[in-house]
């Protein structure tokens, strides 16, 4: 879908498309308003928090709807004694995996199973015999620190590489020729939304909530905020 339908659309829902008072838009806020709408859309349907109760992968829509997010980044994991270290993507928002091969020295390198931890169990999981990282079960467990993803050895083998699957953030719309308040800078190409046209009608009326609110329409604002919800 084009940024010019989005703009219509979402003046259209806001009755402001022919309006000359005081609550006409600007170009800019129509983008920052789109923008954090597709990360707030994006995270409730990660988490869970829609209508349908359903998470990350819990049904084909959502495997459908938010594959587009998923994205694969190869880790330079550092060795750091008993475990290794890489830093996590700029555009980094929810985990998914971590694909780890390693090594022994008696050995030919092996895949191993990774499992998030958390970081306030670390040492637990170093004693515990069963949870353990382990090259012979082919398991180990990861924590995530400081934007660094932190990969287990105990000392009991070496990773050879490491990529990360992960749910990126959404690609940031913008209209060629809006200049943003905030940097002062203005966009000199059109970036378009990279979802479906099907995902992005719900986008805009997220969109079109966050500007009602901000304007104080409270019809718009229930209309936008019910629709975003009621065709998930």
């Amino acid at each position: 879908m084009l940024n010019s339908t989005i703009t219509i659309k979402i003046k259209q829902r806001l009755n402001k498309l022919d309006s000359q008072d005081y609550d006409n838009l600007e170009c800019w806020q129509i983008v920052e308003a789109f923008n954090k709408a597709q990360v707030e859309w994006a995270r409730r349907q990660l988490h869970g928090v829609n209508m349908t109760k359903e998470g990350d992968e819990q049904s084909n829509r959502r495997k459908d709807d938010l594959q587009v997010l998923l994205s694969k980044h190869p880790l330079q994991v550092t060795n750091k004694e008993y475990y290794y270290f890489g830093n996590l993507p700029e555009d980094y928002m929810q985990w998914k995996r971590v694909d780890v091969y390693a090594k022994q020295d008696c050995c030919d390198k092996r895949r191993m199973t990774v499992y998030l931890a958390e970081e306030g169990n670390l040492n637990q999981l170093l004693r515990d015999a069963n949870k353990k990282p382990s090259f012979e079960w082919g398991e180990t467990f990861a924590t995530l620190i400081n934007n660094d993803v932190n990969i287990y050895t105990n000392h009991d083998f070496e990773i050879t590489s490491a990529d990360l699957a992960y749910y990126r953030q959404p690609i940031k719309i913008q209209i060629q020729g809006c200049v943003d308040p905030y940097t002062n800078v203005q966009s000199t190409v059109n970036v378009e939304c990279e979802f479906k046209d099907d995902i992005i009608e719900l986008i805009i009326d997220e969109a079109v909530g966050i500007l009602a609110g901000d304007i104080e329409s409270g019809n718009q604002y229930t209309r936008g905020v019910e629709g975003a919800e009621r065709n998930n």
